[in-house]
């Protein structure tokens, strides 16, 4: 048989060639590897829940409500969580799309301190950022789908955040929404339904082939210890049958600890917060929201001013204004560290002591802002939080170059030293 598919299909030189693929083992490596992970977890998950929910909000009523009429989305979340292991499910979903988005965040964070960015590899860079902000907003168009009051609440934040746009935002925002944000807008669901479970998802299906495509075409970026084991070649494992392996066991435990978690900690119960009403609980932002929310927090209401018939105000500055001048500023990330010659070995932290402090200043900046989203829970002032968000992570950023120089002083190409105990496994490049 395999000699019958062999001809016809010339199987074994796809193995030569493809199969045969060297991977560097290093656990930093799988970052990716679970963000892609969560995604097929996502779409499995997502399969289910699409077979079981309607997205409508028409009146229905049974047993699973107790006999009220609920909005027929609503209802679909009872009836959902009634099935068995339905609300193991549905949490499974709802963390393995937090997952997606860390491992993400920590697999972008491992290219920037590592300067896997540079040249050649600006392109994938920019297709993983547009990756990791893709997810975020594929998260976000989720939100309202239980419309449950909480999922609503949350929901018209970030309406009004897009709304908030200077001459188009309104407009935007009304087209994702199919109008304004209403527990009465009967289109605003069957609007985002599609848009959660089919276009974003294509999106993100052809995201991640243009990255792995990429990623495959260039090969990975070495660590530095492999120029000496084996000078011109990739160092590592072939994909088949070794990382193929390493990546089967490492499936089954993320599905094994990622089902635990959904089990033990169950997402979002709608029926703690009942189907929509004019009232509106306190809501607070998942944690990948939550230093935007933060921000908007300790911006004064009086930020506010008209322009040619637009208004900026605090929801443009916090809302749109900051994170889009972080994203630009990540794009440009390989451009602005430009490298003439191509990339082949990954660069140790220890030897970029201001790209090392950078990152550690914008991550203090993302602490301390999502710090100030409970700005009311801790009594903090925003006088304290101003100094927080935005003196502390340069603070930080500056202490920590400080403290590298003194480390490492001028010996920044210092190299580790590296003892082989073994025989690796190498692939001509």
């Amino acid at each position: 048989m395999y000699q019958w598919l062999d001809d016809r299909l010339s199987i074994g030189k796809l193995y030569a060639k493809a199969f045969r693929k060297a991977f560097p083992v290093h656990h930093s490596f799988f970052l990716g590897e679970i963000t892609l992970f969560s995604f097929v977890t996502l779409v499995l998950t997502g399969i289910f829940l699409t077979l079981n929910y309607e997205p409508s909000i028409r009146p229905v009523s049974g047993s699973l409500s107790g006999g009220q009429e609920v909005p027929a989305a609503y209802y679909s979340i009872l009836y959902i969580d009634s099935l068995p292991f339905g609300a193991v499910i549905r949490s499974l979903h709802h963390w393995a799309a937090h997952i997606m988005i860390a491992a993400a965040f920590l697999h972008m964070l491992r290219i920037h301190l590592t300067g896997a960015y540079k040249n050649p590899r600006e392109l994938n860079w920019i297709v993983g950022v547009f990756l990791l902000v893709l997810a975020i907003i594929t998260a976000f168009t989720g939100y309202a789908l239980p419309f449950d009051n909480y999922a609503l609440t949350a929901t018209k934040i970030g309406y009004e955040i897009g709304a908030a746009a200077p001459w188009v935002g309104k407009l935007l925002s009304d087209i994702l929404f199919a109008g304004e944000l209403s527990p009465t807008n009967t289109q605003t669901i069957p609007r985002l339904f599609p848009i959660h479970v089919l276009w974003l998802p294509l999106a993100l299906i052809a995201l991640i082939g243009a990255h792995l495509t990429i990623m495959i075409k260039q090969k990975h970026t070495q660590p530095k210890y492999a120029e000496k084991v084996a000078p011109g070649k990739i160092v590592g494992v072939p994909l088949f049958p070794q990382q193929a392996a390493m990546m089967g066991i490492l499936f089954l435990v993320y599905i094994a600890v990622t089902t635990f978690i959904a089990g033990a900690f169950l997402a979002h119960p709608v029926q703690a917060f009942g189907p929509p009403t004019a009232n509106t609980p306190a809501v607070k932002p998942d944690w990948y929201f939550m230093w935007i929310y933060g921000i908007l927090q300790i911006i004064p209401a009086n930020w506010r001013f008209e322009f040619l018939g637009a208004t900026f105000g605090p929801q443009f500055w916090g809302g749109i204004l900051v994170p889009t001048v972080i994203i630009l500023g990540a794009l440009a990330i390989p451009f602005l560290d430009y490298s003439k010659e191509k990339q082949r070995y990954l660069e140790l932290p220890s030897q970029h002591p201001f790209r090392t402090s950078f990152v550690v200043g914008m991550l203090m900046f993302y602490i301390m802002s999502t710090l100030a989203g409970y700005k009311v829970d801790l009594g903090l002032s925003n006088g304290l939080l101003w100094v927080l968000v935005f003196i502390v992570p340069i603070v930080t950023g500056v202490v920590c170059y400080i403290i590298m120089k003194a480390i490492y002083g001028k010996d920044w190409n210092r190299e580790p030293e590296i003892k082989l105990t073994g025989k690796g496994s190498a692939a001509d490049d």
